[in-house]
C-alpha cells in the first residue's frame, strides 16, 4: 500500500498503540513552541490531532491538513472548535494556501515520507508571512542510518512504510536556498538519555 493507503489503514490504532516517536514528538513541539507568539497556523499532516488540541489553545486559526481521510476523520471526531478548518491537503502538489496567510506552520513527522524537501521549502516560503516560523519535527536520521523506519501493526502483521533519510544538513541548505534561517535545533532522547541515539530531530526555521 502506498503513503496514503497506509495512513488510512493506521489511523483506527494510532492514537491507542505505543509509540514513542509519536508521543516525544509531541514534547518536542510543545517545549519548542511554548515561547513563541502565533495566531494563524498551518499544520501540515496533522494526523488524528495529537498537536492540534495543543496549537488551538494559543492560536486564532488553525489549516490542519493531511494526505489521509481516515486520519482527518479521527481528527474532527475529537476537534469541534469553529477556529480550526481541517482539509486533505497533498504537499507533493501545488499547496492550496494563499500567499503570505500563516505566521507558524508545523511540519510533524512528515517529511521523512516526503522525497523533495526543496519544493516543501518553496511552498512554506509561500505561504508564510515575513518573520513566520516552520516548525519541523521528524524521525532523527541517526535513527534511520540503523534502519529504523516508521512502522505499525495491521492486525496481520508489521507494516513498513515507506521513508527518505533527510540529513540534517539536507533539512538546513533546503530551508536556506528558500529564505529561512535557523533559529533553534534540537535532539530528543527516549528518557532524556543522552548516551542514546537521539529519537526525534526538531528544528525551528525562520522566513527571512
Amino acid at each position: 500500500m502506498n503513503i496514503q493507503q497506509a495512513y488510512n489503514a493506521w489511523a483506527n490504532t494510532y492514537d491507542d498503540a505505543p509509540n514513542k516517536t509519536r508521543d516525544l514528538e509531541a514534547i518536542a513541539l510543545r517545549s519548542m513552541l511554548a515561547p513563541v507568539p502565533f495566531q494563524r497556523v498551518l499544520e501540515t499532516g496533522c494526523g488524528t490531532g495529537k498537536n492540534t488540541e495543543w496549537l488551538l489553545l494559543r492560536a486564532q486559526h488553525i489549516t490542519a491538513a493531511d494526505f489521509s481521510t481516515e486520519m482527518l476523520e479521527k481528527a474532527k471526531a475529537k476537534i469541534t472548535s469553529e477556529k480550526v478548518d481541517f482539509v486533505q491537503m497533498d504537499l507533493t502538489q501545488e499547496w492550496p494556501c494563499e500567499a503570505a496567510s500563516f505566521d507558524l506552520m508545523v511540519c510533524s513527522l512528515v517529511l521523512e515520507h516526503l522525497e523533495n524537501l526543496d519544493f516543501i521549502c518553496q511552498q512554506a516560503n509561500k505561504v508564510l508571512q515575513p518573520g513566520g516560523l516552520f516548525y519541523i519535527g521528524e524521525y532523527h536520521p541517526f535513527k534511520q542510518y540503523l534502519g529504523k523506519k516508521a512502522r505499525f501493526d495491521t492486525g496481520d502483521g508489521i507494516f513498513e512504510l515507506t521513508t527518505y533519510t533527510h540529513h540534517i544538513s539536507e533539512f538546513v541548505r533546503a530551508a536556506t536556498a528558500h529564505h529561512f534561517q535557523c533559529i533553534a535545533l534540537n535532539e530528543w532522547f527516549d528518557g532524556g538519555d543522552t548516551s542514546e541515539i537521539p529519537r526525534i530531530l526538531s528544528i525551528i526555521f525562520q522566513k527571512n
